[in-house]
């Protein structure tokens, strides 16, 4: 898929102006997305047309995965850079530069550092219907069962609970995104990895912030013993989800933010858990937006890809890797 990254040159030629240091860029690379040149140093890029917060998880994926496979240091450009993500990439030494001229550098005998330039927030991104609340648990549907591809379109409207004139409209969408081919016998997904990042920005952008129901924290009697909560329920289906559900599906995580999805209301579930509401609290609870699958109820996990999102854009450093390994095994399975 065609990644327009032609704001790398408007970042470097910004940066030029303000430093008047120069910049020699490759942009024909296959393995990055440019290469940039700043007194005999190279730099390896990751562009990005934003960076926010729904998205700052995925961002510092790529940034460490570039990181393990290159000795050359790594540098992040984009068209615009939320100012409070700019402080947290420098506090974690990571070099950026954004169209505005917003800058951190610190790499051998080069420290440029910029911040104040006045940046033009862009409009959010995935605005496509493909991308709005329909599409999101359209495509979720698709991502996490790739087989749904291959239902019709009414089977898919009863699935996501939505109309046959919206799913055509979202399906027709994708094709032309290039995030499905559609050949005379089957549908087929295309630019997976593409198609999750865009999906996890919708998802916590659009459809998170309406399905998230409360923020609660433990009683005593819970206290650091969150496996102990008694989850299974028959009326019910009640799913763990990010820290405390990679807990159980790696065993490599302690968990100190705590996800449930449910069917039933967050009055039931406090009650049920003894929670307490507090919006400070570590505990979250969303309303599940899919429709229940026995599948789930073995370890009481929601869907991989699901919990992948929930630790991706966490921003966690611990999250990361283990949300790696997660969509490791989800693209496996969709392939």
């Amino acid at each position: 898929m065609y990644k327009n990254s032609d704001f790398i040159y408007d970042a470097s030629a910004q940066f030029e102006e303000l430093t008047g240091i120069i910049v020699e860029v490759q942009s024909q690379r296959p393995d990055y997305d440019a290469v940039i040149t700043l007194r005999n140093i190279q730099f390896v890029v990751e562009a990005k047309s934003e960076v926010r917060t729904s998205n700052k998880g995925v961002v510092l994926s790529q940034l460490n995965h570039y990181k393990n496979i290159t000795s050359k240091p790594v540098m992040l450009i984009a068209k615009y850079i939320a100012i409070d993500i700019a402080k947290e990439l420098k506090k974690l030494n990571i070099n950026y530069i954004d169209v505005s001229g917003n800058c951190y550098i610190n790499e051998q005998d080069i420290f440029v550092y910029i911040t104040g330039q006045k940046s033009k927030k862009l409009p959010k991104t995935n605005q496509s219907r493909a991308f709005q609340e329909t599409g999101i648990k359209l495509i979720f549907n698709l991502l996490k069962s790739p087989n749904n591809l291959q239902l019709s379109y009414r089977e898919l409207a009863k699935m996501t609970d939505v109309s046959i004139g919206s799913v055509s409209n979202v399906m027709t969408e994708l094709e032309s995104l290039s995030f499905i081919l559609k050949t005379k016998t089957k549908r087929v997904l295309k630019n997976t990895e593409d198609l999750i990042e865009r999906w996890i920005v919708a998802y916590n952008d659009v459809l998170r912030p309406r399905i998230l129901k409360k923020h609660m924290r433990f009683n005593l009697e819970y206290l650091n013993k969150w496996d102990t909560l008694p989850i299974q329920d028959i009326d019910n289906v009640n799913l763990w989800g990010g820290e405390p559900a990679a807990a159980i599906l790696t065993g490599q995580l302690q968990p100190e933010k705590f996800t449930i999805y449910t069917n039933t209301n967050w009055q039931s579930i406090a009650k049920k858990f003894k929670l307490i509401p507090d919006e400070n609290g570590d505990v979250e609870i969303l309303q599940m937006f899919w429709k229940e699958e026995d599948q789930y109820r073995e370890y009481y996990t929601a869907p991989k890809l699901l919990v992948y999102a929930d630790l991706i854009s966490s921003g966690y450093e611990r999250n990361i890797q283990i949300a790696k390994e997660l969509l490791y095994d989800e693209l496996q399975d969709i392939e």
